[in-house]
């Protein structure tokens, strides 16, 4: 599996926390950083279109975003065509927005939660499986009315 991450000046320390414990708990996954790498202010949506972009086209299995609330990654991930981005802040949604909603991207707010907790989001959200079956269908009219607007 390929992930790119990336992250405003916000969570530039929780990135790399996240960037840390994925190269040894998840060795087989090839992680892309595409920024940022310091604490000087970026523009977030630029930061979510160097994640997402790859993604979308297919360059990459699946992204995260990280921002100060994570609230602007999200809402500017979502805007890129075939991204299907899901802002967390508790274990229950990390792994419904996989199993459930197929996400591709997982977005997540340094000011709102702990590196633990960031971690924890992260491993249940590459480690569960989408369901397909009658979710397919949801996620089908869902793709399609981004597709055809």
């Amino acid at each position: 599996m390929k992930l790119i991450i990336g992250s405003d000046h916000g969570a530039v320390d929780l990135k790399e926390e996240v960037k840390r414990v994925l190269k040894e708990e998840f060795a087989e996954v090839e992680v892309e950083d595409v920024g940022t790498f310091g604490t000087e202010s970026v523009d977030y949506p630029d930061i979510a279109e160097k994640v997402c972009t790859p993604v979308a086209n297919g360059e990459a299995d699946r992204g995260i975003v990280l921002c100060g609330t994570g609230i602007g990654m999200s809402m500017m991930a979502n805007k890129v065509k075939g991204i299907r981005a899901s802002l967390v802040s508790d274990l229950f949604s990390a792994e419904m927005t996989r199993a459930h909603n197929n996400a591709n991207v997982l977005c997540m707010g340094a000011r709102i939660i702990s590196e633990y907790m960031a971690w924890e989001f992260t491993k249940v959200w590459l480690s569960t499986e989408y369901l397909g079956g009658k979710y397919a269908k949801r996620v089908e009219a869902m793709m399609n009315y981004e597709k055809n607007r």
